[in-house]
């Protein structure tokens, strides 16, 4: 399309300026359609610039046609008439994105003959009417500097001025009226940016969904850095301060990190066809995939890292270029009085340095905030500049690791961590966050990148705000608090693998306690942490926290009470290093109870080492093809039957084909098995009269009896015998064993002689078990009359385990407890021990 063919064709025709705008507009719109293309050829800094310079000769075809359209043939010289048609913010800096507004200020001087005020209008209405996204300033030059003054917005616009079209006499004065806005008011000028900046950021933090155009470390940080350089230096352009104020290696990394801002922000223009700024999840993988970058999760890595790098570059150097005019309400007397070392001062309660004495090794700088008091600390620009540009060697010398372990041993480190995350060097200190730094997380929980949150969790644990939780903290040792600093801070750098990240952690953490020179027991109590720091929070949300089996499996991880006890306070920190809000009056109850109920087991020592060998078995079963087979809804039932016992007496092939049958159960099966010793295997919906069952095989002399509760109301038994019966009497036995699904049937059986202390009543078991166990010598009938005793006041055995020699028996039954428990056990063994 030869739009300017086309315009002059109008004119000729002394066409409406409708119909000029509408040619317009279609020219507009099938170079907009083209940006995709150009964007494959030109990213970053170069299309924004193409991209201005193509809307200047728009901007300039239209002012050439107000002109044509008012002067015809008598047009006279540009430079004639008093206009000047200026570019203004990112138009201005030429760095228009697609979708930006495009600011001009429309400079004129009133000169008699020229009707400025109508050139002027007809060409704002063509651009309003031609699609353009105008923002546009009308200034007499000798108002400029009085507009500057009515709000700091229009000042900055101003400082971004450039030439498009128009008379250049006209753009001189211009030129000259600027030069006072920009020297005009300085420092009230940067206060008032620096300000701005700060509620700008407090907005728009650190997010996983950066907002690129007004977020921490965004193009707008970029732009107060060249506002400032300005009215500060005088400069056109940021790289003229190469050597004045940074060095060329510096603005090097700080333009590679702008320019990934100018082509991600450029993409989501084009991919959303709208002015899209933030990038959200929706859009991160088509923004990866028109970049060319591998996945979402490595583009937003990349973004993360590049505006980290731009709100370090831009807070040194703003605070360099502006010092002077903040630092003067400070004497020359306070400020010798505040040093502590050459070029390093400590003025109320701030540290601050020069500029001019960099390159200090880390040890040094180390060594200086350990000799500060134990404290909350504020670092200025010029302090951070020294540990961005600090020498730091590989491998960390054991000096380092001393003055590492010295920093977390205070009260107050997360000032500290803050400061190495915010210079860039928190990785090279802590190895373990070398793949995770700027790691986003996208589980719809977390809110910031895992390093991020792992220093929130350390501020929260360094101001517990729980009354009960922050008792707990302040009664740990030194060495204990130690430990869970360590372990709050590393609890998330397993992330980013292949492997669970609780894994990979402990293993992160291992090494790094070897480093600390921390003892092998705290260094295997804070691989446990991490190893299960969401297994508190787990449980509490999602298991039944007064349930023994669960209780036993948490502390079978976790180990001792003191590992429960910083495992509580570290599941609090890392709730609140994600949001405050999400520690609530619920979930405060919900943990604190949990804690308390695993407390009260936690001495329970050979039952928890039970639960840790049951998991064992388990995790043993779940890699077993036979199980991933089995329905989901089966294979968690398995998982849950209650008795550990059930899970030591049979292999995981035994434990899945047991579950299988009872599955698929209707009312009982029973096998009998004549290979070796002589045995019965049971399996049972309905009610067994087991005490007759035991009764008329009493005379094969049973050795062992195991009952297990499974699911469903299904119980399994495994009776064995001394004695084996011919095959003529299997059928008679077989007969016996359907008898025994009869409730009414009814056996005389011989009172047993058993002695009071023969009998041992543990009541306190557990909170949803008795136990009742039996050493007596062996005698025929027993364990048919105990449990028919048990039956008759209707106490259900969940296990039993029997054991019986020639001369003694052993017999142990763990009794499901009711209001009734205590009452009906002791009329049972009063009737046993009763001559």
């Amino acid at each position: 399309m030869n739009i300017t063919l086309e315009i002059e064709n109008l004119i000729e025709k002394n066409s409406s300026d409708f119909e000029i705008s509408k040619v317009f507009k279609a020219y507009i719109k099938e170079y907009k359609s083209s940006l995709p293309t150009l964007f494959e050829k030109n990213q970053g800094k170069d299309f924004l610039v193409k991209h201005t310079k193509s809307m200047d000769n728009i901007i300039k075809l239209m002012y050439n046609t107000v002109l044509r359209t008012m002067f015809h043939t008598y047009l006279p010289m540009k430079s004639s008439i008093p206009i000047a048609i200026i570019a203004l913010g990112s138009f201005g800096r030429e760095q228009l994105c697609v979708h930006s507004d495009i600011d001009l200020m429309i400079a004129y001087e009133d000169v008699d003959g020229f009707n400025t005020k109508e050139i002027i209008e007809k060409f704002v209405y063509l651009a309003w009417d031609s699609g353009l996204k105008l923002g546009h300033r009308v200034h007499n030059i000798n108002d400029i500097l009085k507009a500057s003054r009515e709000d700091i917005t229009i000042k900055t616009a101003m400082m971004e001025s450039r030439f498009v079209i128009g008379s250049t006499f006209t753009w001189n004065a211009t030129e000259r009226a600027l030069y006072k806005v920009k020297k005009d008011n300085t420092k009230e000028y940067i206060l008032a940016k620096i300000e701005e900046a700060n509620i700008r950021r407090t907005k728009y933090p650190t997010s996983m969904q950066p907002n690129l155009k007004e977020g921490c470390g965004s193009l707008r940080d970029t732009q107060l850095l060249y506002w400032v350089a300005i009215v500060t230096y005088n400069v056109t352009q940021l790289k003229e301060l190469i050597g004045v104020v940074f060095s060329e290696d510096e603005y090097k990394e700080y333009r590679v990190a702008l320019e990934l801002l100018f082509r991600v922000r450029t993409a989501l223009h084009i991919i959303t066809n709208k002015q899209q700024d933030t990038l959200i999840l929706e859009y991160m993988p088509q923004v990866a995939s028109l970049l060319g970058f591998q996945d979402a999760g490595n583009l937003i890595t990349k973004v993360l890292s590049a505006s980290w790098r731009l709100n370090n570059f831009a807070t040194i150097f703003i605070k360099k270029m502006v010092r002077k005019y903040l630092n003067n309400s400070y004497s020359f007397s306070d400020i010798k009085k505040g040093q502590i070392k050459k070029g390093f001062y400590l003025i109320e309660g701030r540290l601050y340095s020069t500029y001019t004495n960099s390159n200090n090794k880390i040890n040094e700088l180390l060594e200086l905030l350990i000799d500060l008091d134990d404290q909350v600390w504020e670092f200025d620009p010029s302090f951070l500049y020294q540990f961005s540009y600090s020498k730091i060697k590989h491998p960390l010398s054991d000096r380092t690791y001393s003055l590492l372990k010295q920093l977390l041993s205070r009260n107050t480190t997360y000032c500290f961590l803050k400061l190495f995350y915010d210079a860039g060097i928190i990785h090279h200190l802590f190895g373990a966050f070398k793949k995770v730094l700027n790691l986003p997380q996208f589980d719809g929980y977390h809110k910031y990148p895992v390093v991020l949150h792992s220093l929130k969790s350390i501020e929260a644990l360094e101001n517990i705000e729980n009354k009960y939780i922050n008792e707990l903290h302040k009664s740990l040792s030194n060495d204990e608090k130690l430990v869970l600093k360590v372990s709050t801070l590393l609890h998330d750098s397993g992330k980013g693998r292949k492997l669970e990240h609780g894994e990979v952690g402990a293993k992160l953490i291992t090494a790094f306690g070897k480093n600390l020179k921390l003892k092998d027991s705290e260094i295997e109590s804070a691989a446990t942490l991490v190893k299960h720091h969401i297994l508190m929070s787990n449980i509490a949300y999602r298991e039944d926290i007064y349930n023994e089996k669960v209780l036993y499996k948490f502390m079978s991880a976790i180990k001792t009470e003191q590992n429960l006890k910083l495992l509580y306070i570290l599941t609090y920190a890392d709730i609140v290093g994600v949001d405050k809000e999400l520690f609530t009056t619920f979930t405060g109850d919900l943990l604190q109870k949990l804690y308390h109920n695993a407390l009260t087991i936690s001495n329970q020592t050979e039952r928890i080492s039970d639960a840790s060998k049951r998991l064992k078995i388990e995790k043993r079963i779940e890699h077993l093809e036979e199980f991933k087979a089995l329905p989901k809804t089966l294979s968690k039932k398995v998982l849950k039957v209650e008795s550990n016992l059930f899970f030591f007496k049979h292999t995981p092939l035994e434990i899945i084909e047991i579950a299988t049958r009872a599955k698929e159960l209707k009312d009982y099966n029973f096998n009998i098995d004549t290979d070796g010793s002589f045995s019965i295997e049971i399996l049972r919906k309905i009610p067994l009269n087991l005490g007759f069952l035991l009764g008329r095989l009493s005379y094969l002399n049973i050795v062992s009896m195991d009952v297990f509760t499974l699911f469903d109301n299904v119980k399994y038994f495994r009776l064995k015998f001394f004695n084996s019966p011919n095959e003529d009497e299997i059928f008679e036995i077989e007969r016996i064993v359907e008898d025994s699904f009869d409730m009414s049937q009814e056996i005389n059986l011989k009172k047993p002689l058993i002695k009071k202390e023969e009998i041992d009543l543990d009541l306190a078991h557990s909170l949803a078990y008795a136990q009742v166990t039996i050493h007596t010598k062996n005698q025929l009938g027993l364990l048919a009359y105990v449990v028919t005793q048990l039956d008759k006041e209707q106490i259900n055995i969940a296990t039993a385990k029997i054991h019986s020699t020639k001369h003694k028996v052993r017999d142990h039954f763990l009794i499901e407890k009711n209001n009734n428990t205590k009452e009906s056990l002791n009329k049972v063994i009063n009737d046993l021990t009763q001559s």
